[in-house]
C-alpha cells in the first residue's frame, strides 16, 4: 500500500480520542443525531443503508488485499530488475576478461611459432653453458605454469558467463512473472474501487453524509468494545527514539489523501505510510502490510507502544502506526485521508514492533 491536514473525519476522531484518558468516557458510541433518523427499512429490492456501507467496506478491503499483492509483486520485481543489471555488469566483464585471456594464449602461441615451436627458455636449455642451461630450466617452468594458469582462468571465467547467463534468464522469467501478477493485482483493484464509487454515486448528498456517520458509529462502537475488554490498562509504554521519529513523521501527513499503491510525499496507501514513517526514522521495513507482519517481530498487545504497528484483519491487509492513548494513525482506503483513528477501531490481527 504508498504515500500523501486534516479532513472533516479526522476532526470528528480527533475529539473523540482526546477522551481517551478518561476511562469512563474513551470512545464511547455517540447517540443517532437528533437530526438523522435510522436509515429506512429495505424493500423487496432495496437495501438498507448499512448494507449498502457493509458492501462498500468489503469491497474497499478486498482493493486492499489487491493493492498489497500489487505493491509485493512490484517490489519484487524491483529487486529481480536489480539483479539483471548487476548480472549484466558481470556478463560484460566477463566478457572482457576472456577476450583479454584469449589473446594473452594467443600471443604465447604466436612466440612458440616465431621460434620454431620451442619458446626462448627451451632454446637457452641447449646451451652448454650450466647458468644458461638452469635458466632456460626455471624458464621453461615459468612458462608451462603461466600457459596452464591462463587456459585455467579462461575456463572458469567462461563457466562463470555460462552461469551468469543463466541466472540472467531465470531472472526475466521471474520478473515477468511479477509484471503479471502486478497487472492483474491493478486490474483487481480498478474493478473494486469503481464498484465501491458506483455505490457511493448513487447516494443522495444526504445518504453520503449518513453513510460517513454510519462509518464513524462503526468504529466507535468497536473501539468501545476493545476498551471495554481492558486492553488499553497495561497498556503505557513509552516510544523507543526512532519510534518517536516513526510517529511524528507519521503523524505529519495528516490530511494528505489515501491512493493506492502510493508511498508519499504527497499520498499514501496504509503500509506506504508506515513503512515511509520507520525509513524516516532510520529503519528500513518490508513495503506490504502482509510482509511486515510476516517478517517484522511480533509482540502482544498489552506490551504495545507508541511506534508499533497494529495489523488488521485475517488476511493482514491493514496496517496503522500506535501513537498511544489507545489510538492509530493510518491511512484508510480510497477517498479518505491520512487520519486518527481508535485502535480497536478495527479487526486487530497482532501487533509487530520494527525495531525489536
Amino acid at each position: 500500500m504508498n504515500r500523501r491536514h486534516c479532513a472533516a473525519a479526522a476532526i470528528t476522531l480527533v475529539c473523540a480520542l482526546a477522551v481517551l484518558t478518561v476511562p469512563t468516557q474513551a470512545f464511547a458510541a455517540p447517540p443517532p443525531s437528533p437530526s438523522h433518523s435510522p436509515a429506512a427499512p429495505a424493500g423487496p429490492q432495496q437495501k438498507s443503508l448499512e448494507e449498502v456501507r457493509e458492501e462498500i467496506d468489503a469491497l474497499y478491503r478486498k482493493a486492499g488485499a489487491a493493492t498489497d499483492a500489487y505493491n509485493l509483486a512490484e517490489e519484487r520485481a524491483e529487486k529481480q530488475s536489480g539483479e539483471i543489471v548487476k548480472l549484466a555488469q558481470a556478463i560484460v566483464a566477463g566478457q572482457a576478461k576472456i577476450a583479454d585471456l584469449k589473446s594473452r594464449a594467443g600471443a604465447q602461441a604466436r612466440e612458440q611459432y616465431r621460434t620454431g615451436g620451442l619458446p626462448p627458455g627451451a632454446q637457452m636449455m641447449l646451451s652448454d653453458d650450466p647458468r644458461m642451461f638452469m635458466d632456460g630450466v626455471n624458464r621453461v617452468w615459468q612458462g608451462q605454469q603461466a600457459a596452464k594458469g591462463v587456459l585455467g582462468e579462461l575456463t572458469r571465467t567462461q563457466e562463470d558467463l555460462e552461469t551468469y547467463t543463466k541466472d540472467a534468464s531465470s531472472n526475466w522469467k521471474k520478473l515477468e512473472a511479477n509484471r503479471l501478477k502486478q497487472a492483474k493485482a491493478k486490474k483487481r483493484i480498478n474493478g473494486q474501487i469503481a464498484a465501491a464509487r458506483k455505490l457511493e454515486s448513487q447516494l443522495e448528498k444526504e445518504e453520503r453524509a449518513r453513510l460517513l456517520e454510519l462509518e464513524q458509529e462503526a468504529e466507535y462502537k468497536a473501539q468501545t468494545a476493545w476498551l471495554g475488554s481492558g486492553a488499553l490498562k497495561e497498556i503505557n509504554r513509552e516510544a523507543s527514539t526512532r519510534g518517536k521519529k516513526a510517529v511524528a513523521f507519521a503523524t505529519a501527513q495528516i490530511g494528505k489523501p489515501y491512493v493506492w499503491g502510493a508511498e508519499g510525499p504527497g499520498s499514501y496507501d496504509c503500509s506506504g505510510l508506515t513503512s515511509q514513517a520507520w525509513a524516516a526514522a532510520g529503519r528500513p521495513i518490508p513495503r506490504t502490510s502482509q510482509e511486515q507482519w510476516r517478517q517484522l517481530p511480533h509482540i502482544a498487545v498489552k506490551d504495545m507502544r507508541p511506534g508499533d504497528l497494529i495489523i488488521y484483519h485475517g488476511d493482514a491487509s491493514h496496517v496503522g502506526m500506535y501513537i498511544g492513548d489507545g489510538a492509530i494513525v493510518h491511512a484508510p482506503r480510497p477517498g479518505r485521508n491520512v487520519t486518527l483513528a481508535g485502535a480497536g477501531s478495527m479487526e486487530i490481527l497482532g501487533v509487530v514492533r520494527p525495531d525489536r
